[in-house]
């Protein structure tokens, strides 16, 4: 189905700022990667941490999570940082 927006652009057909990618164009391309290491460019973005962090899922109680949030953005940091000097705590107590 074809859609057109306020701007009377039709979206699914190819434009001048979006012309069709053909067989030709594909053939040229190249991997971003490369593109910016034969400039001399280091790629854009954020930098690759050294220490990741770990994606979870957990269930806690409602209470816990509304009291982090209550504190406003950045909530799953602080309580990163909670878990990470209570687990401290309890390493030196060890």
């Amino acid at each position: 189905m074809t859609k057109v927006n306020s701007d009377k652009r039709i979206y699914g057909v190819p434009d001048e700022e979006n012309p069709e990618l053909t067989e030709e164009a594909m053939r040229r391309s190249i991997p971003a990667a490369q593109f910016f290491a034969e400039r001399g460019l280091s790629m854009p973005g954020r930098p690759k941490s050294e220490s990741p962090k770990v994606s979870v899922s957990l269930r806690l109680d409602p209470d816990v999570v509304a009291g982090f949030k209550a504190d406003g953005p950045g909530w799953q940091t602080r309580m990163n940082a909670v878990l990470a000097d209570s687990l401290k705590r309890a390493r030196k107590q060890a």
